[in-house]
Formats: C-alpha cells, sequence, structure tokens
C-alpha cells in the first residue's frame, strides 16, 4: 500500500474530502496517510477527525502526524505521493494585505488568488516554501507524484516542474463547468458530450453536444433570455463576444481580464453582479464557520463521509492499479496546445495509469481564445522569473502586463504598489534585488 503525505494537512475539510475519498477507496485500504502542518492545533484536528472516519468507515489506513519544519523530511521520507493543500500567510495578514493596498491606489479585487496583484504575491510568499519542499522531496521521496491543490495553480504548478518535481496541478472548475452551465438553463445534461483545453482558471468549453448535435446554439439562445442579475454575467459576456464559455467562476474571471472592473466605468460593477472583495469576505465567513463545525467534525465518533468529486483518490488508484482514468490536470505544454507556449502550463486531458500523468494533445485552439490565454500566461512566466531570480524589475514587469492592472493604474503607480506590498509583506516574501 501506497504512503500518501499530506502537506497543509489543518485544512480540515479539504482533508476530509481527499483522505476520506482514499479511506473508502477499497483499493487503497491499508494505505499510510502522513499528515504535516506547522500549526498544531489544526493538525491535532485533522487527525481527531480521521480517526474517527477511518472508525467509522472500518478503514485500515495507518495515519501519522509530523508537526513544524523539523518534521517534515520525515512526513514525506518513503511518500509514492504528496499532496499539497497550503496557504503561506493565511487570512491575516497576507490576503488582506494583498487587497486593501492595491485598493489605495484604485485596483479593485474579487478573488485575486490565481492572477492580478492578488495571485502575483500569494505566489512569491509560497514558492520559497515549496522549494523547501522540494529540496527534501529530491532527498528522501524523489519518485513521488505530487498533487498540488494550491492557488495560484499555473505559477506553482510551473514552479514545482522548474524544480524537477513530478507534479500535476488539481482544480475544480473542470468538474463543475458543464453541470454549473446547463442546469441553471434547464438544459439537461444526460448523454452530453464535452472538451475543455485551455489554462487553469480559463480553459474552454470547446465542444458540447448531444447524440452529435451541437448545443451551443441552446446555451446562447437560453443564456440571452435568462433573467439577471445573476451570478454568472461576466461567462455570459465572454461567450457572448469570443463564442465560448470560461470554466472558472464569473467573479474569479472579471478579475483575468481589463473589461469589467473598470473605475472609468463604475457602473459595470453593478451591471455583471460583479463582488468586490469576495474572497475577503468569504475568509471571514470560513473562519465564523469553522468555530460553530468544528465539534461536530472534529470530535464526531459517527462522522460520516461521501465520496467527494475530487481527483486525488482516483489518480492514486490509477497509479497503484494501472486501472486507467481520465482527468483534466494542469501539466507543462509540451506542445499540448500548440498556439500557446511551450513553457506555459496547461490545463488539458491527462490519462493516468502506471505510468504515472499522461497528458492528452489538444491541438491549436481558436485564435481568439489563445489570445485571451497568452495575457494571463505572460503573468505567471514573469512571476516564476520574479522567483527564481529574486529580481523585483520581474514583479514589476508581472504586474504591468496583468489586464486588469494595466487596465486601471499607470507605470509609476503600479511600481509604487508593488513595492509597498513588498515591505508590507516584509519576512513572508526573500529578499529582493
Amino acid at each position: 500500500m501506497p504512503k500518501i503525505t499530506f502537506m497543509g494537512a489543518g485544512s480540515t475539510v479539504f482533508a476530509k474530502n481527499v483522505l476520506g475519498d482514499i479511506i473508502l477507496n477499497p483499493t487503497l485500504r491499508g494505505a499510510e496517510i502522513a499528515l504535516y502542518d506547522i500549526d498544531p492545533v489544526r493538525l491535532k484536528d485533522s487527525e481527531m477527525m480521521l480517526n474517527n472516519l477511518n472508525k467509522k468507515c472500518n478503514g485500515k489506513a495507518k495515519i501519522n502526524t509530523y508537526l513544524g519544519v523539523e518534521n517534515r523530511k520525515a512526513a514525506l521520507e518513503g511518500a509514492q505521493f504528496v499532496v499539497n493543500a497550503i496557504q503561506v500567510g493565511g487570512y491575516k495578514p497576507c490576503t488582506v494585505t494583498d487587497f486593501e493596498i492595491p485598493k489605495k491606489y484604485g485596483l479593485k479585487q474579487t478573488i485575486g488568488d490565481t492572477l492580478g496583484i492578488g495571485g502575483i504575491f500569494r505566489a512569491l510568499r509560497t514558492i520559497p516554501v515549496l522549494k523547501d519542499f522540494a529540496d527534501d522531496i529530491n532527498k528522501v521521496c524523489p519518485d513521488a507524484l505530487f498533487l498540488n491543490y494550491s492557488n495560484p495553480m499555473a505559477i506553482l504548478t510551473g514552479a514545482l516542474i522548474k524544480m524537477g518535481i513530478k507534479t500535476i496541478g488539481l482544480c475544480h472548475s473542470v468538474q463543475s463547468c458543464v453541470p454549473g452551465l446547463l442546469r441553471p438553463l434547464e438544459i439537461s445534461e444526460e448523454n452530453v458530450k464535452w472538451k475543455i483545453a485551455g489554462i487553469n482558471h480559463q480553459a474552454w468549453l470547446l465542444e458540447i453536444t448531444r447524440d452529435g448535435k451541437d448545443l451551443y446554439p441552446e446555451i446562447k439562445e437560453k443564456a440571452l433570455k435568462r433573467p439577471t442579475p445573476h451570478n454568472d454575467m461576466v461567462r455570459y459576456e465572454i461567450m457572448k463576444q469570443f463564442g465560448y464559455y470560461v470554466t472558472e467562476s464569473s467573479e474569479h474571471s472579471s478579475e483575468y481580464v481589463p473589461w469589467f472592473i473598470k473605475n472609468t466605468h463604475p457602473e459595470l460593477i453593478e451591471r455583471y453582479n460583479i463582488p468586490i472583495d469576495e474572497y475577503l469576505r468569504r475568509c471571514v465567513n470560513q473562519i465564523k464557520g469553522w468555530e460553530t463545525m468544528r465539534d461536530s467534525l472534529v470530535n464526531n465518533e459517527d462522522i460520516e463521509h461521501k465520496l467527494s468529486h475530487e481527483y486525488a483518490s482516483y489518480i492514486i488508484e490509477a497509479v497503484e492499479t494501472d486501472k486507467p482514468y481520465r482527468v483534466h490536470g494542469n501539466v507543462l505544454n509540451t506542445g499540448l496546445i500548440t498556439n500557446l507556449p511551450d513553457d506555459a502550463i496547461v490545463e488539458v486531458p491527462c490519462l493516468i495509469d502506471r505510468n504515472g500523468v499522461n497528458p492528452c494533445y489538444v491541438g491549436s485552439l481558436p485564435q481568439q481564445l489563445a489570445a485571451i490565454n497568452r495575457t494571463n500566461i505572460n503573468v505567471q512566466l514573469l512571476t516564476l522569473e520574479a522567483a527564481f531570480t529574486n529580481k523585483k524589475d520581474y514583479i514589476y514587469m508581472a504586474a504591468m502586463m496583468d489586464p486588469h492592472t494595466a487596465s486601471e493604474l499607470t507605470i509609476d503607480e503600479i511600481r509604487s504598489m508593488c513595492d509597498e506590498l513588498i515591505e508590507a509583506h516584509g519576512d513572508w516574501l526573500p529578499k529582493f534585488i
């Protein structure tokens, strides 16, 4: 049975989804689960929850905990799979900083974890931690498959690959894309086939059919008639203008492009129902929710679990048993999407078997979709340059190339904002020159 190390195990609810799936999987019974975190309270919460779940489900998992940097190598030693769910800096101080300083310059954000100023600085404070992980992995489990769930997905996955770690980035947006599109339009999902590819949080529903019939005409007709306001207005507008539906939610998508959040046209925020500062509210609600949820989750000896839609357990099963399984994963673009850069991280179908991750060739995207993707890839690649060279100029350039930031601020404002963010982050960031 494999050893599975979960980095950031204090994410108790997410750990329940991923590791609960593994406990329920009959082919993975007896797996060794190593829980690693730097927060003793949250790590203990997850340990208690998983032990109760393991007992309730008659599981055979061997669960061990590892606290702190000094025990990280032991947590990783001999692992065949590493699941990563860390968030460096948390809600306070770092996420609040990511929002409040840009707001002083008039730059509004919704989620700020994938692209834009929030995504850039989240990546810059996370990559040094991943470098430490990679050093240990290369010493004690060099063949492990790293399943990355942390954002910013494309940047972090790209960083891990540059470090020589076998990595696939995993996100929820592809699984939820088609159901989330069809259900509000009251279109049946029965016998629907679809094809999705692009980049993380900006992959495209390239085809959607039922019994060979293209469903896009019906989708577009019904989307135009849907009563407003609703939560998908940005994606509908992108579909209207560019012909295709994008995988990630409207609140995310609004800050990846230059057209929706604009100080010169504040009415757009109301017109497209864009929730400014949404991630801050979610963090506050999650913190409050955990306070009420904790006891029922952590101390519940009758805790139950139903299989989630997370890919991790299916990937591990496919590698262990050679029973092929298809996922959509984030991988290096080795010619998979021909009109995107080869050093980009793309989100494409991947076949998983005993050989690990086998990405599938897609070909070229419609030119307008590739053009939008490239604007995001520019930011991702420049952020990686900043992280691997420790040169401040690349931070400035990444921010200057960000579609939303560039549409709102001048060069001088962008440089000043980045300097202020670097200073405010303090020791959460490495020293840049």
